[in-house]
């Protein structure tokens, strides 16, 4: 092949890999497979070896340099690299607008909205439509020259073409000769993908390598490599926002357009507002599709459209007016460990979970970050009591990234893993091997799981909506550890579980706030105690509250643990209805330690107890036997026998000849046949109420 035949062939061939790169980074399609845009690659290297006198700054070959650089070089901007104001809410945008609006009142506002990429800002300079330098913002005027590894970058162009038409003709033929013979400046951001970040980890793993816990973070060091090799491994992308060279562009949409006909890959979900609150609601319509990006990002970037007025508002510090950063709320915040307390899970593996003090990550609350296991607290090096940074990024259950030690004061405390399950008592074995402590004793999570379930039930607590199923996934998230730990989710624990978004999160965490009233008879049934149903419950309640000088109403779970562990077990034998065995159980529940810290937890998290009413025993209730059957209507079959034992009457499950009343709500079964049989006094709904009301 002649020198003639080779440029001939290599021009075509970088023409052809230049479309393919277009077609491919910034439409997002494919015409040939990856190993055929290969092969042309390979054939123009080969080419350029063989002709090394036709290799050019912009061949697709040059995007890898040589030797690793010894220093990055310092580059002037010809224009400023501003920072961006940011905000954080509806309110701090709208104060933003009033502003500008107050500095320009005659002007007709629109704003042009796109994503704000979390990356790493950079200028290229174009000289004659070849990629000349590209650099880093540095400090605004003056950044790092890291052109080696920006070339790098696929997204990134080496050589300018126009592919397609603008708003304007006039713009259309000043981008052309710009091309031909000037100088261009295209700004973007440099961001890596998460799916190439979970591919680096997992070879970092298996190379026995740390991990990386920084998406941004590992795109902007690897701008700063000296080493350009590096930089091509880790696959960033660049996504183009801005165009400043004069060519007749009057707006900042026709500059994403310029950008797009350059061949550059430009925001997609970009779009012009006509007023403040259709950006609130683009704000709002981004934040839902966040997770789902193949990128981060952590906001949207509002600018004025109108570049005239843009630069008219002009610049406050290092920030332009006519244009602020709307994000969301920080997935990272920092807090204190109040606690580490352990989860028993499924497969009986002990988790140390760290309790913290409630604070908002991405603008929800939360207060639990699982620890994993013995070595994460380790490699950590956390204590209870240290403060913390906590990172929540589409995760359940946030993470603890790190300790910020010079904060400690001393009086932090060392956590160790245990020897025994803090459930059952069993002994807590770590095989060699493993990372995991687990109990020993395989139903302790099953028993573990359906005492709360008993707890959280229509008889206890009455939790609605807390059903087994979500029981469990609370159990398998690591989220609780018993049912006391349901007093403490905040609604950042849960979102992300199935079946839970924000509003659903926000309203089951509403309802277990609310389900922290609770009668006495009701809270001793839910504890669960061996023996203890709820007639027996009811009769505890009313020895407890003789025992109890409390004046209030309400009492505290501290104040009723006190209350019981004076109560001796003959004197449970003595209460009318308790057994010997019931009575020995009751005494055992109240003196076991892990029950009594239990009731603590309780108290902690403020739930209030109801002290039986002392009500004078209605005559038409005193000593009378009732038996309900049916669907009441008015008043649940619970709150029915509540109230007719509070009136000195009693509850019986069957009808005998002993029975003095069946009440009949709608659908009635077999009993209502036997009072008939019987011939016991049979009353509806409204006559039972009618009874209630005269007591």
């Amino acid at each position: 092949m002649t020198t003639q035949e080779a440029k001939k062939r290599i021009e075509k061939l970088k023409k052809v890999i230049n479309y393919h790169r277009y077609l491919y980074h910034v439409l997002d399609k494919q015409e040939i497979s990856d190993a055929a845009l290969d092969s042309l690659k390979h054939e123009l290297k080969k080419l350029e070896d063989s002709f090394p006198a036709l290799i050019t700054r912009d061949s697709p070959t040059q995007r890898v340099g040589g030797e690793p650089l010894k220093i990055f070089k310092k580059i002037r901007h010809a224009i400023p690299m501003l920072s961006l104001e940011d905000v954080f809410s509806e309110q701090e945008t709208e104060e933003w607008f009033l502003r500008v609006k107050k500095l320009a009142p005659s002007a007709a506002f629109n704003f042009y909205c796109e994503l704000k990429m979390d990356g790493f800002a950079v200028s290229l300079i174009y000289k004659n439509g070849v990629l000349k330098t590209g650099s880093t913002r540095g400090d605004g005027i003056i950044g790092e020259d890291v052109t080696q590894n920006l070339k790098t970058i696929e997204a990134i162009p080496l050589m300018l073409e126009f592919h397609g038409r603008v708003g304007s003709e006039k713009i259309e033929k000043n981008l052309k000769k710009l091309i031909e013979s000037g100088e261009i400046e295209v700004r973007g951001e440099v961001y890596m993908l998460k799916k190439e970040f979970k591919r680096i980890n997992a070879e970092r793993k298996k190379a026995g390598e740390a991990l990386y816990s920084n998406l941004r973070n590992i795109a902007a060091g690897s701008i700063r490599q000296l080493d350009s090799k590096v930089v091509a491994s880790r696959k960033l992308d660049f996504l183009a926002y801005g165009f400043f060279t004069d060519a007749g562009q009057k707006t900042h949409k026709e500059e994403h357009e310029i950008c797009n006909a350059l061949g550059f890959k430009t925001d997609k979900f970009a779009m012009l507002e006509k007023d403040i609150k259709r950006v609130v609601d683009f704000w709002k319509g981004i934040k839902t599709k966040r997770e789902k990006l193949p990128h981060l990002i952590d906001g949207i970037v509002v600018n004025v459209n109108d570049n005239f007025l843009h630069k008219k508002l002009g610049v406050a510090g290092k920030a332009p007016r006519g244009s602020i950063a709307f994000k969301f709320q920080a997935e990272e915040s920092t807090t204190i460990v109040e606690n580490i307390n352990i989860q028993v899970g499924r497969t009986g593996t002990l988790t140390p979970v760290a309790h913290l003090k409630p604070v908002s990550v991405s603008g929800v609350m939360v207060s639990r970050a699982t620890l994993h296991n013995e070595d994460e607290i380790k490699r950590l090096g956390i204590k209870i009591g240290d403060t913390v940074i906590v990172q929540r990024a589409g995760d359940v259950i946030p993470q603890i990234t790190s300790v910020i030690k010079n904060l400690r004061t001393g009086k932090e405390k060392e956590f160790k893993m245990p020897k025994i399950c803090p459930i059952c008592g069993s002994k807590a074995v770590r095989k060699e091997g493993e990372s995991a402590y687990r109990c020993s004793n395989k139903n302790c999570f099953a028993v573990t799981r359906k005492k709360v379930y008993h707890f959280a039930g229509k008889k206890g607590f009455n939790i609605l909506g807390l059903g087994p199923k979500i029981i469990d996934q609370f159990f398998e998230k690591e989220l609780i550890g018993d049912a006391s730990e349901l007093f403490f989710l905040q609604e950042g624990d849960i979102i992300g579980l199935a079946r839970f978004a924000e509003k659903s999160s926000a309203k089951i965490i509403e309802t277990i706030n609310r389900s922290k009233k609770i009668t006495l008879a009701k809270f001793i049934y839910a504890l669960g105690i061996l023996h203890v149903g709820e007639e027996t419950a009811l009769l505890l309640a009313k020895k407890i509250a003789q025992n109890l000088n409390i004046k209030k109403e309400m009492m505290t779970a501290g104040q009723l643990a006190k209350a019981l562990i004076n109560i001796s077990e003959e004197e449970f034998k003595k209460i009318p209805g308790i057994g010997e065995k019931v009575a020995e159980s009751i005494y055992k529940w109240f003196h076991n330690k892990r029950n009594i810290n239990f009731l603590e937890k309780l108290e902690k998290a403020g739930i209030n107890i109801e002290k039986p009413k002392t009500i004078a025993k209605a005559a038409i209730f005193s000593e009378k036997t009732f038996v309900l059957t049916g669907e009441l209507k008015s008043i649940t079959r619970s709150d029915a026998s509540e109230k007719i034992r509070e009136i000195g009457g009693e509850i019986s499950s069957s009808v005998s000849k002993n029975t003095d009343y069946v009440i009949v709500g709608e659908n009635p079964g077999s009993k209502h046949e036997k009072a008939k049989e019987l011939g016991v006094k049979i009353l509806n709904e409204k006559e039972f109420l009618k009874m209630l009301k005269f007591s």
